[in-house]
């Protein structure tokens, strides 16, 4: 496999993508933050003393999306045409799932986009809550599944191993 990020001399550099053809591109990107039930239970009753965990984790995660290449070296700014943020309660496993979905028409993917969105949502989840639980662990982050451009289609099919046992 090529590595496209180096030059000849091995120099790191921006991929050209100013030949590729334009085209609607999707990814969503998944993770989730162990805590512990009582802090769970907090966040779900909105009464963490920082305010409404999963509103403002929503809105920080979609800006980390936004925000891709000022973070990640030699990703492309994109023009995002919708970035969307959604959690999910597991009660059983102490847990919030949390899913990032980015789209845009252009000449390079939104994977990158997708990832750094479901990261900082989670990242906001600890700081809003670490006053209650410092161990908490946020874990399974991965793409879920990407479409558009030259590479196609890809789902993600892999089993993860469950890396939390807290």
């Amino acid at each position: 496999m090529e590595f496209t990020h180096f030059d000849k001399q091995g120099n790191a550099v921006m991929v050209e993508v100013g030949d590729k053809e334009e085209t609607r591109r999707e990814a969503e990107a998944a993770g989730k933050i162990f805590m512990s039930q009582e802090c769970l239970k907090k966040v779900m009753d909105g009464d963490i003393q920082k305010g409404d965990v999963l509103g403002v984790a929503r809105i920080a995660g979609i800006m980390g999306a936004k925000r891709t290449s000022e973070l990640i070296p030699l990703c492309h700014n994109l023009n995002l045409t919708g970035v969307e943020v959604l959690f999910e309660a597991e009660e059983a496993s102490g847990s919030i799932n949390a899913v990032c979905r980015a789209r845009t028409t252009g000449k390079t993917g939104v994977e990158m986009e997708a990832l750094t969105g479901v990261q900082v949502a989670l990242l906001t989840i600890y700081d809003m809550c670490k006053a209650i639980d410092k161990s908490m662990v946020i874990s399974d982050v991965h793409l879920c599944r990407k479409s558009g451009g030259k590479s196609g289609e890809f789902v993600y099919t892999k089993k993860q191993e469950k890396l939390y046992e807290g």
